[in-house]
Order: C-alpha cells, then sequence, then structure tokens
C-alpha cells in the first residue's frame, strides 16, 4: 500500500473522526507533515564521514577519472541526481551534503560558507584524490572557489553553475531570516512548508515537478530541518565572498560558468562579469532556464561538462 495513502488513513481514522467535517489549516499542515514523514525516498547517501566530531554524508559512482559534484542552497544532493546519474557513465563521481544540508549534520553549529570550503578539502583527503575534476552549483560553485583559490585547493579542471561569487549579494528574504531567525524557526510546520515552496520555486523559470518540490522540502522538514532552514540563510554572509573579490586572477584551472539564462536569483549579467575576471575561462549561457538549471535542463548541462572536460 502506497504509504502516502496509509499515512492518510491514519490520521483521519485519528484525528478527524466525522467524515462530513471540513478539516481546518492546521490539520492540513499536520496531514502534509505526515505524507513526507512516511513517503518512501530513493534518494539516500550510503556513505558517512565525521568531520570535527559532525556526520557528513557522501555517495561515489561510476568509474573512471575522479569528479566531484556540490550543491548549493537550500539545495543538496538530491538536486544533482540528475548529473550524477549522467557523468557517472564517464566518471567516478563523487557527491555530498554540506553542513547543515540534506542528510548532514544539521545541529546548531556553523553551517557558513566559510566551514564548506574546510570540509570540501577534508573530503578531497579522505577520498585521496589528486586533481580532481569539479562542479559546484550556486553556493557549491562559492565553496569551489574559496577551496582553489583561498586554500590553493589543486582542481583538474573547474566547472561553476550560477555560483555565488561576486559581492555584494543578498536578497531582503535573507536580511529579514537574519534579523528574525529564531522567530522563523519557531512557525507551524504547514506555514513553514509554504514559505519554503514558495522561495524554492522563484528559482526556476520552469515549472518543477512536485517530486522534485517535495525532495527539496523533505531535508527541511521536521525538528532538526525546520531550524536548520532558516539557519544557514541566517549564516550567509557577502563576507565569504568578499575574501576573494581581488584574487580571481589566482585561478589557476580551466574554468567552465554555466548561467541560466532566465536567472532571477543571479541574473545572467553576473555570468559576463565573472566571466570578465576569471581570465580564459568559458561561458555558455543555457536558454529558458532560472538558477535552478541543475533541475531545469540537465542534460545540457551533462553534454557541455564532459565537452568541457574532455576537450
Amino acid at each position: 500500500m502506497n504509504l502516502y495513502f496509509m499515512a492518510l488513513e491514519i490520521y483521519l481514522l485519528t484525528h478527524v473522526g466525522d467524515g462530513g467535517r471540513r478539516l481546518n489549516l492546521a490539520r492540513r499542515g499536520s496531514i502534509m507533515s505526515i505524507f513526507k514523514e512516511f513517503k518512501l525516498s530513493s534518494w539516500s547517501l550510503p556513505h558517512t564521514f565525521q568531520y570535527k566530531g559532525r556526520e557528513v554524508k557522501y555517495g561515489i559512482k561510476g568509474e573512471g577519472e575522479p569528479l566531484i559534484l556540490v550543491h548549493g542552497t537550500p539545495w543538496s544532493s538530491f538536486n544533482l541526481r540528475h548529473l550524477i546519474d549522467d557523468l557517472a557513465c564517464h566518471y567516478k563521481v563523487y557527491y555530498f551534503d554540506l553542513l547543515g544540508y540534506g542528510e548532514s549534520d544539521k545541529s546548531e553549529a556553523d553551517v557558513s560558507l566559510g566551514i564548506q570550503n574546510k570540509l570540501l578539502n577534508a573530503l578531497v583527503k579522505h577520498w585521496e584524490l589528486e586533481s580532481p575534476f569539479i562542479v559546484g552549483h550556486d553556493f557549491g560553485g562559492t565553496t569551489v572557489l574559496r577551496s582553489h583559490i583561498l586554500d590553493k585547493g589543486s582542481y583538474k579542471k573547474i566547472v561553476v553553475i550560477d555560483p555565488v561569487a561576486l559581492s555584494p549579494w543578498g536578497s531582503p528574504f535573507f536580511k529579514h531570516i537574519e534579523k528574525h531567525e529564531s522567530a522563523f524557526s519557531g512557525l507551524p510546520d504547514y506555514i513553514h512548508s509554504a514559505i519554503v515552496e514558495a522561495y524554492i520555486k522563484t528559482a526556476a523559470h520552469q515549472n518543477l515537478a512536485q517530486e522534485t518540490i517535495d525532495g527539496i522540502l523533505a531535508p527541511w522538514s521536521g525538528e532538526q530541518g525546520k531550524p536548520a532552514f532558516y539557519r544557514q540563510i541566517a549564516q550567509a554572509d557577502s563576507f565569504f565572498t568578499d575574501e576573494f573579490q581581488d584574487k580571481f586572477n589566482e585561478v589557476n584551472a580551466p574554468v567552465l560558468i554555466l548561467w541560466g539564462e532566465e536567472d532571477e536569483w543571479i541574473p545572467c549579467e553576473q555570468a559576463y562579469a565573472l566571466q570578465s575576471k576569471i581570465k580564459g575561462s568559458k561561458l555558455v549561457t543555457v536558454p529558458d532556464t532560472g538558477h535552478l538549471v541543475i533541475e531545469e535542463a540537465p542534460a545540457l548541462l551533462s553534454a557541455e561538462i564532459r565537452a568541457f572536460l574532455e576537450s
């Protein structure tokens, strides 16, 4: 029996009773919470790495030259699943959930961009990789650039997809949460879910499938997930990109920049600005896609990535 319907049946039998009684909004929110709790998910990261006492989940797929994929915010490795599947046919793909995201540790601790590049460096060492290929989307791109520029991480070739790379950045939504993090963390589940869903939809130019939306929402649900969502936003700070704004000339690996032409989070104009700062970099813009181009055009991205890595 589909667990969605099992959860609904259990809830109706134990909470509603009179089938003719209308459910109020709070009860509808409770049903959605039960749906998410019971839903079977095929996405899971099988391996665990301990980073300074915090659990980081990761996966490895395929054979060939090593290629690392790094997700951004408020995403997780789930959103890289299409790229992982495609690229694993040609490379040994390493992927993980950043601290505070997905299946990784969501304790009340540092989840800022200032720690994610340190985590990436530790994972590269743990995997015993030397100069792997690397791809980063959004904050994942920031993490890759911080690792390469500030920590002198060695990468054979670098691909950044709609990265947060140029200061200043940060929306009014981010600034509001930074000021009122505890208030947002205490929102009822159904209001929280509605806020997150509305927010993530603005990242896509095309309509997202409901299963994709559910997969994005899942890590941000529950006692740990809800405060974790607001925590990572509250800790976002352009200081972490300020640190390398005058150091793009230190990039010493070939770079491909991929960008959704209809990105409303980080306008495509920034793609050209970033290209002008990274000497010799290549830029490819993707029509009819937004910031969440990794969900909207994964096959095209995969083809561009492969062509670049193999050139």
